[in-house]
């Protein structure tokens, strides 16, 4: 091959690889220009993340709203313990620990409840089971159809429901065949009656307490259960059959104080009378009155969270009538 020929494949050869090694660099410079866009382009999107980090008002950020608002349901009736309705708002007046309240709101509605029945089915009943069974027939036989209620029996340290919440008013069987044994964990029976009818929708609930003495076994105290039972507004009946109570002897124990103490503080009622028509009628009233109680708030000038008892008197315009409610309430505690 001519010299002249080989010098001309050099050159075309030097210029293809001139030309190669050119795009080569151009590639590498194209490939190499993007990381610093794509670096400008993902710093732009840490700075929202850190506003939204920073930013006191983040409504997603838990908000803790302190309010204290004070719930009564009074209860008005005659000298002849008649229930009483038509009043008005400015028919009622609200002290707590003696200084006057505004109230907040004022209702009067025909409302159905919901009752818990507590049996004493301790040692002690013996021959006075019949006269539990017949106070709880009388309770249940004057109920509304739209009202609810459940049965508990508690002995020994065993507190246990034995009719669940039902607006269908048999009575269970188990109540007739229940055999008095044991000691009175009667705390303890009230405390789980409360708890279950926090749990209820009825904004008004009660609890009807038969027993003939003081408690024995439980592990909660009379103190723990006045707070819980008046912090959500629970009225607790009482009926006594102590010794005092049916034979009209001299009380073994403190029991009938005790429960006329729950009745008062709660606004309930403590029945003295252990059977018979006194008592039917007597739980018609109750019936009629918790169906037909005024409902009132306030919001409470005192406004320490010292956890001190608050007493609550509600005073009416006229006379002749009287007011009942629960005494008073425990205030919350500040947190430490």
């Amino acid at each position: 091959m001519p010299v002249k020929q080989v010098w001309q494949i050099w050159q075309m050869w030097q210029a293809l690889l001139s030309s190669l090694l050119l795009l080569a660099l151009v590639g590498f410079a194209l490939s190499q220009e993007p990381l610093p866009k794509l670096q400008d382009k993902q710093q732009p999107e840490k700075k929202p993340e850190e506003k939204v980090e920073e930013k006191p008002d983040d409504p997603i950020s838990p908000i803790l709203v302190d309010t204290s608002v004070v719930v009564l349901n009074v209860t008005v009736t005659d000298f002849g313990e008649n229930f009483v309705g038509g009043l008005k708002r400015s028919d009622f007046a609200i002290l707590e620990d003696k200084f006057p309240q505004p109230i907040a709101d004022f209702s009067v509605e025909v409302k159905p409840f919901a009752a818990a029945i507590l049996i004493d089915a301790s040692a002690s009943m013996g021959d006075k089971m019949t006269l539990a069974r017949s106070a709880c027939t009388s309770f249940v036989d004057g109920l509304r159809e739209d009202d609810v209620f459940a049965i508990y029996s508690f002995t020994g340290t065993k507190v246990k429901q034995v009719q669940d919440f039902s607006d269908i008013h048999d009575i269970s069987d188990f109540l007739w065949d229940m055999r008095p044994d044991g000691m009175t964990p009667m705390y303890d029976a009230l405390v789980k009656a409360t708890e279950d009818l926090l749990k209820r929708p009825e904004r008004r609930r009660v609890i009807l307490l038969v027993s003939d003495g003081a408690d024995s076994t439980s592990k909660a105290t009379l103190d723990e259960v006045i707070r819980k039972a008046t912090d959500v507004g629970i009225t607790i009946y009482c009926v006594d059959l102590s010794d005092r109570g049916v034979y009209k002897t001299t009380p073994r124990d403190n029991g009938p104080e005790i429960m006329k103490n729950l009745a008062q503080k709660t606004g309930g009622r403590f029945y003295t009378s252990p059977g018979g028509g006194a008592l039917r009628e007597a739980f018609a009233q109750t019936v009629e009155e918790l169906r037909h109680q005024y409902t009132i708030t306030y919001e409470p000038r005192n406004e320490k969270k010292d956890g001190k008892w608050r007493a609550v008197e509600v005073q009416l315009k006229n006379p002749a009538l009287k007011a009942r409610t629960r005494l008073g309430y425990y205030a919350a505690k500040a947190k430490k």
